[in-house]
């Protein structure tokens, strides 16, 4: 059987430049407070080479370090909005086109007890 590769080992153009463009983001809000890359770890539990990974933007590196890296920094209620369902203009229009056009029929109620 073939072995799928997944978004891990080749994700897309605009994944990858996010993860990067995510991971530069941790980078810079880490240097700002004058942490080193082990200090972080220490306080979100992985090793150092997992917060290099996940600075460089490696997609393999777990979204729970991503969160953990924001959490850390302060900037985890910055993520409210990451996929909000009332943002998702498409979803909702595709909602809509599947809702019933009309009521549905009004049932008798058996009185019948």
């Amino acid at each position: 059987m073939p072995v799928r590769r997944g978004t891990t080992s080749s994700p897309s153009a605009a994944v990858e430049e996010a993860l990067r463009r995510l991971g530069r983001n941790v980078r810079i809000a880490r240097l700002r407070r004058q942490l080193r890359i082990q200090d972080l770890a220490e306080r979100i539990g992985v090793s150092r080479f997992t917060v290099a990974d996940l600075e460089r933007g490696k997609p393999g590196t777990s979204a729970a370090a991503y969160f953990g890296a924001l959490w850390a920094l302060g900037l985890l209620d910055q993520t409210h909005k990451l996929a909000d369902p009332d943002g998702d203009e498409e979803g909702r229009v595709l909602e809509s086109a599947r809702a019933p056009r009309r009521a549905a029929r009004l049932r008798r109620l058996d009185n019948d007890f």
